[in-house]
């Protein structure tokens, strides 16, 4: 890979990466330029916790508040689920109104009888895949 800097203060800063497939270092490298690698805080019981977002298994609304959850468990977030969708790297995306799913933690999909498409998490959490949606999601996984 080749790497060229230009320094050039009239015009605006920008980075633009060719590559012949996405790989975990273009991703590192959006997420480094993005900001998008800034930690959470979350709540819970015990107080506040620092939350990474490569640990976070999805965002989810319930009871009108927004909820990381992970391994250990639920933290309830301050920040918007729109406000979450601007700033998380590009491993997260959007299943439904009410949840934005990290695609690294997606252990599965089953699908009903009625055309319905669940994901089930590497903790066992499972949601839906809305029929706005499905279309996205089917292209970010290549399917």
């Amino acid at each position: 890979m080749k790497f060229s800097i230009f320094i050039d203060k009239e015009r605006d800063e920008e980075v633009i990466i060719y590559a012949h497939e996405r790989t975990k270092t273009v991703d590192d490298i959006e997420a480094l330029v993005s900001g998008a690698k800034k930690s959470l805080i979350g709540f819970c019981e015990d107080g506040a916790v620092t939350l990474e977002p490569d640990a976070v298994i999805c965002f989810a609304v319930e009871n009108n508040k927004v909820f990381a959850i992970t391994q250990d468990g639920k933290y309830k977030i301050k920040q918007r689920l729109y406000q979450l969708e601007e700033t998380l790297p590009n491993s997260f995306i959007k299943i439904n109104q009410s949840c934005i799913a990290n695609i690294k933690m997606i252990k599965k999909f089953d699908t009903s009888l009625l055309g319905t498409l669940n994901v089930i998490f590497i903790n066992g959490y499972s949601d839906y895949v809305s029929r706005r949606n499905i279309k996205n999601v089917k292209e970010r996984l290549g399917l």
